[in-house]
């Protein structure tokens, strides 16, 4: 299985003029079409771009979330790494008790564990489409200190 190095970069908040291009849609697709090709020289392969909150100081002792738009590049490592071969000893042998975690070292080991993790195994660069099943209690407290900073 391949492995990546990630590359997470700013996006461009800003158009770059150039000659030809005239309108602020033009100039941004232009930016963000040369960051996008000088990480395509070096070898990174563009993955998708994200809105991602980051909370900040603001003031002495208050915080505010600032909503920051990244690049997200991969790039496969030159040096795949070897998993280390299964070796049974006597001891491996056993049946493992319900208190031990293993973690599975193929996705056919994981598929007889568990039906759904063994797609989280590999990556296809692809996000998971699926809903999320609830909130965190973090994205509760997060929408509640919102809800009461905007009333």
């Amino acid at each position: 299985m391949p492995q990546y190095q990630y590359r997470v970069i700013p996006a461009p908040n800003r158009g770059v003029k150039a000659k030809g291009i005239k309108t602020p849609e033009d100039r941004f697709s232009h930016a963000l079409e040369e960051v996008m090709n000088r990480m395509a020289a070096d070898g990174w392969e563009y993955q998708r771009a994200e809105a991602l909150p980051s909370i900040e100081r603001s003031g002495l002792a208050s915080t505010t979330t600032n909503w920051r738009n990244v690049l997200v590049f991969r790039k496969a490592l030159e040096e795949e790494v070897q998993a280390p071969a299964l070796v049974v000893t006597p001891a491996a042998a056993e049946p493992h008790s319900a208190d031990e975690i293993t973690t599975p070292r193929t996705p056919d080991e994981d598929a007889a564990r568990s039906a759904g993790a063994s797609r989280m195994l590999t990556d296809n660069g692809v996000e998971e489409p699926s809903d999320v099943a609830g909130m965190t209690d973090s994205l509760k407290k997060l929408a509640a200190s919102r809800k009461s900073e905007t009333s």
